[in-house]
């Protein structure tokens, strides 16, 4: 990493497609270098498959913006996990700005999600969120007014049991930073970025939320990446603590 490029680490970066791969490129653009995490095997079970290449392709993209780069498999649900993407990343520096944008999401309701669906939730949601922001914390030494700390949320429960309410701790979480990081001078946001189609949409959904969306389309990644960006330039240090709708205005 140069002294002219900051980095970023951004977890969730699986598809080429999704809402991190959408961050991360916008930063590269940006002038940051970028350590970001994949775990394959939750693509391989969910709808729309894993997408093989998609990690060489996004290092390849993001070079290709000037970015000195470093990806990460890992595995969230696991304890260890936020010590080792740390050391991992910090093989280009130290990192500047922490934006998660990492999930486990399996649709279920009240009455039949499962314990072991729960507890994964909340493990990688919510526990390694706490867990990230904790390493972060730890090891950051930039200076005051320069740390960045953003997680991606929702606000869906209904049928969407586990996921809504992991989500609802990881809100809590991130914003905690927001005064107990404040003697680092790091600010701490949390972005909704609303109905976002990277490939897990019915066409009952979609339709849906066009319904409800004023503006008459879906966002995009790159919707949430314009924001990301402000909120980790020094344009957007004054923004701190917020839990912010970027939704095009759906009711």
């Amino acid at each position: 990493m140069t002294a002219e490029r900051p980095l970023a680490l951004v977890t969730g970066v699986g598809r080429t497609t999704g809402i991190g791969a959408g961050i991360a490129l916008r930063l590269a653009d940006a002038g940051w270098d970028l350590a970001f995490t994949y775990w394959h095997p939750y693509d391989e079970r969910m709808a729309w498959g894993a997408e093989p290449g998609a990690t060489e392709e996004i290092d390849r993209e993001l070079a290709g913006r000037g970015a000195a780069t470093v990806a990460v498999e890992a595995d969230l649900a696991d304890p260890e996990a936020a010590t080792r993407i740390f050391d991992a990343a910090e093989r280009l520096g130290p990192v500047t700005a922490l934006v998660m944008c990492h999930c486990e999401s399996v649709d279920s309701g009240l009455l039949d999600t499962t314990v072991e669906s729960f507890d994964r939730h909340f493990a990688v949601n919510a526990r390694a969120t706490w867990l990230l922001v904790r390493e972060y914390g730890r090891r950051f030494r930039g200076a005051h007014g320069t740390g960045r700390i953003i997680s991606l949320t929702s606000d869906h429960t209904v049928h969407n049991l586990p996921y809504g309410a992991s989500k609802g701790a990881l809100d809590r979480i991130t914003l905690a930073a927001t005064h107990e990081f404040a003697h680092l001078g790091i600010t701490a946001n949390v972005v909704n970025p609303g109905p976002v189609d990277t490939g897990w949409m019915s066409d009952e959904v979609r339709d849906a939320c066009l319904d409800a969306t004023p503006l008459g389309r879906l966002g995009t990644p790159q919707d949430t990446a314009h924001l990301v960006e402000f909120l980790c330039s020094p344009q957007g240090g004054w923004i701190n603590g917020q839990l912010l709708k970027s939704n095009g205005g759906m009711a």
